[in-house]
């Protein structure tokens, strides 16, 4: 069967396996940042002007720890989205597997949101008059929309997919 978006599917497949690895190679950089500024902290400190204020340091590390923790939430993400592309692709994008792959998709972008927030008060906690650390808060509604609207949709194709079983069942 021809797809009449074969082009955009085409593009997005392309996309989502580019993410997937820049998302990858993040995390690990992150990971190495994090383990340096263990191996070499007085060097790190002084580089990063943080010798003097140990907290600093100790907020720079917890917030590449939720960097290095958000990596397989972001690639949960990624990766769902690159199997419902294929099933676009195949014809067949309305299985319960991808009223699955959305609902992982809306609590991992929950999750993600929610990391925003803890590196926001990591960074306020550890911020002084002077060693200020500027990470606004910026609050959207749109990720929050984003994610019910994912879970609605999860369940529209969960209840989309039972209905065309039940059909084929009865045909």
């Amino acid at each position: 069967m021809i797809q009449p978006n074969a082009d955009a599917l085409s593009v997005s497949h392309k996309v989502l396996r580019l993410l997937i690895t820049l998302n990858w190679l993040f995390g690990a950089a992150i990971l190495v940042l994090l383990v340096w500024t263990f191996a070499a902290a007085e060097f790190v400190a002084r580089a990063l002007g943080t010798d003097d204020s140990p907290r600093a340091l100790l907020g720079m590390r917890l917030i590449m720890v939720v960097g290095v923790a958000c990596t397989p939430i972001a690639n949960a993400i990624f990766s769902r989205l690159l199997w419902i592309v294929e099933t676009v692709r195949a014809g067949d994008p309305f299985v319960t597997e991808n009223a699955a792959r959305l609902q992982t998709i809306a609590w991992s972008v929950l999750a993600l949101e929610l990391a925003r927030f803890l590196i926001v008060g990591i960074a306020n906690s550890v911020s002084t008059a002077a060693r200020p650390i500027h990470i606004d808060l910026n609050l959207s509604v749109t990720p929050w929309l984003a994610v019910l609207l994912l879970f609605v949709l999860a369940r529209v194709f969960d209840h989309g997919a039972r209905m065309r079983e039940d059909l084929a069942g009865t045909v």
